[in-house]
């Protein structure tokens, strides 16, 4: 199976580097894209549309199914890129995200510089503190110098939904700054923001209470969601 991972904001593909070769060594393809207006040179004029067609095109040169898994702000673009290619996309895997509903924004309260928004150096104001759970002082301080400012549009275009069959797709969801029970909670309330998981065919939600960012700080039980995704995905589960 051919999995691509996308990344959330302020991160490159190499965010993934802990989860490839559990992927690999369970037989798949990994493809770890940087999204379009994070790589050195690369034009900030971007929005999420672009990010979207980027992960498309991406789909479009690969044979056979794919697995997609979006992080954070990289669910948008993954769940964008299935109602694209709903034919195309076996499992998509939201890592402390959901599948968002049509119009969704990412984040329109992120401060914006120059057209970019850099992570921000205030991180109680934008954050809390359990998004930043099983951080080491060192782990925080190498994620700060690394994040890469991400292109303001992308945080605040509207998500465009058109296909109905994307609800189709299998979804799995890794619940960890945002627990599991609150997910249950909103979709037994009928939380505007649950459309999508409530319409959806198939879901299941994993808690791995941890960080945002659990590639970072769960690596390996990230690593075996994603692997456990991708083989259920292409037929080879136990």
């Amino acid at each position: 199976m051919d999995v691509i991972l996308i990344a959330g904001f302020w991160l490159d593909g190499s965010s993934w580097s802990a989860q490839v070769p559990a992927l690999e060594a369970a037989g798949h393809r990994v493809h770890t894209p940087t999204l379009p207006g994070l790589a050195p040179g690369d034009s900030t004029d971007v929005g999420l549309p672009d990010q979207i067609d980027a992960i498309v095109e991406l789909i479009d040169r690969i044979d056979g199914p794919v697995v997609l898994a979006g992080h954070s702000g990289g669910g948008n673009v993954a769940w964008g890129a299935a109602d694209a290619r709903p034919d195309r996309v076996a499992h998509v895997v939201f890592v402390d995200s959901f599948p968002p509903p049509a119009g969704h924004l990412i984040n329109d309260e992120l401060p914006v510089v120059d057209g970019v928004i850099p992570f921000p150096s205030d991180r109680s104001a934008y954050f809390d503190d359990a998004e930043f759970a099983d951080f080491t002082d060192e782990m925080l301080a190498e994620f700060e110098a690394n994040a890469i400012p991400e292109p303001a549009r992308v945080a605040t275009d509207p998500l465009i939904l058109e296909d109905e069959r994307r609800h189709a797709i299998p979804v799995t969801v890794l619940a960890t700054a945002f627990p599991k029970e609150q997910i249950e909670q909103l979709i037994e309330a009928g939380h505007p923001m649950t459309t999508e998981l409530d319409a959806l065919a198939e879901l299941t939600i994993i808690g791995l209470p941890t960080s945002h960012w659990p590639q970072l700080t769960k690596p390996e039980q990230t690593a075996q969601v994603l692997v456990e995704a991708a083989n259920r995905a292409a037929g080879t589960d136990d």
